[in-house]
């Protein structure tokens, strides 16, 4: 019988320590800290996301219920609900969001070489933004229109992995093409977005930094043909233009040639129209590549699904960015184990999975074993024919 760490241990034993310490430092964490350090402050914080807890309450109730665990979790102080909530008030956010930022650069050296199922060598990148509704009375601080609140979660996620490599919270009124003035562009690399993302001048920074778009076009655009390529109509390729922005003011934006591709999908029966400043890619894969931007979309709905952002344990906006950062980085950890450990079962299985074996000491190897069970016929029925 296996009698050695529980499997929260286990889990954040593949947490780089030294790096947390690192951040710790240099956001000076543990400065006033009598008795509850930073990492038991995310010790507690990851426990709630992965057992979904719900309140400050819920964490105190389950964790004192299991005192003499708490040693071996690593949770040394007595957790009580004022403390957490300090904790959540005071310490700056950026200690979690740099720390999540580090184990997201170990996640993609991780996925580097995953298939992403379209003939691409380029670096692929979906960039979009989620609203995270609050109250405004108790959130003020979040103001988004008159009677209502929310946090904005703007998001590049890497398409190999499914790995958030770029994230940016802003309070609800900030439109989503402005993370484009704080988002550097990775030469090479190849960014796809949505209509909402249109804006020739963002686009053409893009294009001088040596960077890729795929974006879908805006009705209604004034262009001007330059020239169209030859193209196979049962591909679902309709056309392959090379045009130019016609309108005075967008010309001085994108001063360049631009290439537009429309594509007829035959299962929707819509046509789409995509511009891209790339003119050696196949019409077909850029048309492919759009349709892999709807993972952003599963990648949003899954965290608000099975991560604890929707209730928030404090009402400050250090408390509520503390709290994202957390969850961002819990998922971060499950997809890194999910790939060390080689475990085939999904991300949404794995932390079910955990919610309930927190406690439990398995190894983690073999925690994600799934037998299936056949059970015996009997031998003697009691049940009488129906039928003969």
């Amino acid at each position: 019988m296996y009698d050695g760490r529980l499997v929260f241990s286990q889990l954040m034993a593949h947490l780089p320590q030294h790096t947390f310490r690192r951040c710790v430092r240099r956001y000076n964490g543990d400065r006033y800290a009598k008795g509850f350090s930073t990492v038991e402050q995310y010790r507690c914080m990851a426990f709630a996301q992965l057992t979904y807890r719900a309140s400050l309450r819920d964490i105190e109730v389950c964790l004192r219920a299991q005192q003499e665990k708490l040693y071996h979790m690593g949770i040394r102080a007595r957790v009580s609900r004022s403390t957490l909530a300090d904790a959540n008030e005071r310490r700056d956010w950026r200690i979690f969001a740099d720390f999540a930022q580090s184990l997201i650069l170990e996640a993609r050296r991780l996925y580097v070489d995953d298939d992403l199922g379209i003939d691409l060598q380029e670096t692929a990148y979906a960039l979009d933004a989620t609203t995270i509704d609050l109250c405004l009375s108790v959130f003020p601080w979040a103001r988004w229109r008159k009677k209502k609140a929310a946090v904005k979660l703007h998001t590049l996620l890497d398409l190999r992995g499914s790995i958030p490599s770029f994230i940016h919270i802003t309070d609800g009124k900030v439109y989503d093409l402005n993370v484009f003035d704080v988002l550097v562009p990775e030469a090479g690399a190849i960014y796809v977005m949505d209509r909402g993302y249109h804006d020739f001048r963002r686009l053409y920074h893009l294009t001088q930094a040596a960077a890729y778009f795929v974006i879908r076009a805006r009705k209604g655009l004034a262009i001007k043909r330059v020239y169209s390529n030859p193209v196979d109509r049962s591909t679902g390729i309709r056309c392959d233009q090379i045009v130019r922005p016609h309108t005075i003011r967008s010309h001085e934006n994108y001063p360049d040639k631009i290439r537009r591709v429309k594509y007829h999908d035959a299962e929707t029966g819509k046509n789409l129209v995509f511009f891209t400043n790339n003119f050696t890619l196949p019409a077909l894969t850029v048309a492919e590549v759009y349709r892999y931007r709807w993972q952003v979309e599963l990648f949003f709905r899954w965290i608000k699904q099975h991560l604890r952002i929707k209730s928030f344990f404090g009402t400050s906006e250090n408390a509520v960015k503390t709290q994202i950062w957390t969850a961002v980085s819990v998922y971060v950890l499950v997809a890194i184990i999910r790939k060390r450990l080689g475990i085939d079962a999904s991300l949404y299985t794995i932390l079910q999975v955990l919610s309930l074996t927190v406690f439990e000491k398995v190894p983690l190897n073999q925690l994600f074993r799934f037998c299936d069970y056949s059970f015996p016929e009997e031998t003697l029925c009691k049940q009488l024919n129906l039928f003969d």
